[in-house]
C-alpha cells in the first residue's frame, strides 16, 4: 500500500509481504532472543505449565516461578498426586491462584482420561479446565511445534505496530488472517517465540500499541480489590493450616461480612474446606 493511501486510511493493513515481515522478525531474534527455561528440555507437561502461568502473569515472575514448580512437580502425575496445598504454596507470587487449580485438574485429565499422554489436539485442549482457544493453540505449537495461528499480548503488538500503524478500535477478527498468512510453517514455535520477543521489545521502546486494539482493557486496580483478599486469604491458609473462621478475618484484615463471602465463592471453586468454625485449604 502506497503511503498516500494510508493517510487516507490509515486503518487499513500495509502491504508488507509475509517474507520481509519474517525476514525482520527473524534479524531482530538473531541477536535478542530471550532464553527462558520453558524454551529447554521442551516436554508437553513442560509446555502447558508455563502457557498457564503466562495467561495472566508478567514473564519476569513466571521465569522465576518455573523452575521451582517443575522441580516440585516434574510431571503430570506428580502434579496430579499432590495435594491442593501443596500447589498453592508452589503458586504463592503469581497470583489468580484459579490457574493452579485448573492445572492440577488438568493433570488428572491427562492421566484419567488419555493415559498420560497430552493430546495433540487444539479442539480437545479446548476443553480442558482453565485452557481457552489461545492457549490450545500456543499449547500446540509451542509442545509439538505444529503450525497454528493464535493471539496473545505481545503477538497482538507486533501485528498493530507493523501493519496498522494509524488505526484505531482494531479487533482480532482483523489480525488472526496475518498472523495465519505470515507464520512460519516449517518451525512455528521458533517464529512465534521471535514474535513473542519482538512484540516484548516493542513494549519497552514503542509505548503500547495494545491500546489500540479492540479487545484492549485496563486492568482494574488490585490494592484493596476482592482479588488482593482472596490472595491473602489462601497465603494465611497454606502457611498457617486450617483455622477458626474468625481468627483467619482478623488475620486476613477485611470485615467478617466481606471475608465471609469471599470464603462461600473460595469453598464453591474447590479451594478450600469449611467445617462449622473451621476453615482449610480443600483435601480433594
Amino acid at each position: 500500500m502506497r503511503s498516500a493511501d494510508r493517510e487516507k486510511d490509515p486503518g487499513s493493513p500495509v502491504a508488507l509481504s509475509p517474507e520481509t515481515f519474517r525476514e525482520q522478525i527473524y534479524r531482530y531474534y538473531a541477536r535478542h532472543a530471550r532464553d527462558f527455561s520453558w524454551r529447554r528440555d521442551i516436554t508437553p507437561y513442560r509446555i502447558v505449565v508455563s502457557e498457564v502461568m503466562l495467561q495472566q502473569t508478567q514473564v519476569e515472575r513466571v521465569s522465576t516461578a518455573f523452575p521451582r514448580f517443575i522441580r516440585r512437580f516434574p510431571d503430570f502425575p506428580s502434579l496430579s498426586g499432590a495435594p491442593l496445598g501443596e500447589v498453592l504454596a508452589e503458586w504463592q507470587g503469581l497470583g489468580y491462584n484459579r490457574r493452579a487449580i485448573a492445572l492440577k485438574k488438568t493433570a488428572e485429565k491427562v492421566g484419567a482420561e488419555f493415559s498420560g499422554e497430552l493430546p495433540c489436539d487444539e479442539r480437545i485442549l479446548e476443553t480442558f479446565p482453565g485452557i481457552g482457544k489461545a492457549t490450545a493453540a500456543s499449547i500446540i505449537v509451542f509442545a509439538f511445534n505444529i503450525p497454528v495461528p493464535f493471539i496473545e499480548t505481545n503477538i497482538r503488538r507486533v501485528f498493530l505496530h507493523c501493519f496498522f500503524p494509524g488505526a484505531e478500535e482494531v479487533p482480532d477478527r482483523e489480525i488472526i488472517p496475518l498472523v495465519r498468512e505470515t507464520m512460519d510453517r516449517t518451525d512455528p514455535r521458533t517464529w512465534f517465540w521471535a514474535l513473542m520477543d519482538y512484540g516484548a521489545h516493542i513494549g519497552r521502546t514503542r509505548g503500547n500499541p495494545n491500546r489500540r486494539s479492540s479487545h484492549y482493557r485496563r486492568q482494574p486496580a488490585f490494592h484493596g480489590s476482592d482479588r488482593q483478599m482472596r490472595g491473602a486469604i489462601l497465603r494465611i491458609l497454606v502457611k498457617e493450616g486450617g483455622m477458626e473462621r474468625a481468627h483467619l478475618c482478623t488475620l486476613a484484615g477485611g470485615d467478617a461480612g466481606r471475608v465471609t463471602d469471599l470464603l462461600k465463592d473460595l469453598e464453591s471453586e474447590g479451594f478450600i474446606e469449611i467445617r462449622e468454625h473451621m476453615v482449610s485449604i480443600s483435601r480433594k
